[in-house]
């Protein structure tokens, strides 16, 4: 392949993820009121347990100001808890509530059953066994550094 074939190819494979992406932000009406950067706090509040707001806010390379807001509208719809620190007062720790998990986890499952739903109905034997053969692929391309 030639560097243009390369980059049409990682340009054509970008759109199609881009795309299917934002397809799937639209399949979960639970997910609906919340943006992409609130649904993703929740995400990493549910792997880690509990995080500061600074370390939330440099996960998702936002600046500590607009993590406060993604907070303040996270703990306004009762998603997340404010702990104070055991060991520093000063700081605050962040965690889900338990409607707050069981929101994410709906939201999650909504649009896994909408991808499911769409795999069977669009995609023959053949090209289901393809998308299972590239998930090992493009999960590689995610953890490069």
């Amino acid at each position: 392949m030639n560097d243009n074939k390369e980059i049409q190819f990682a340009s054509d494979l970008r759109n199609a993820i881009t795309r299917l992406i934002k397809k799937l932000r639209k399949e979960s009406p639970t997910g609906s009121q919340l943006s992409l950067t609130e649904r993703s706090t929740m995400a990493l509040l549910y792997q880690n347990k509990e995080m500061l707001p600074s370390e939330l806010a440099a996960a998702e390379m936002i600046t500590n100001q607009s993590m406060s807001q993604v907070l303040n509208h996270l703990f306004e719809l009762d998603y997340i808890i404010r702990t104070a620190s055991t060991t520093d007062k000063r700081k605050v720790n962040i965690s889900l509530s338990v409607h707050g998990e069981s929101t994410l986890l709906q939201f999650r499952h909504e649009r896994d059953e909408w991808l499911a739903n769409a795999i069977t109905k669009a995609c023959t034997p053949e090209e289901q066994e393809m998308l299972k053969q590239v998930i090992k692929p493009l999960n590689k391309l995610v953890d490069l550094k």
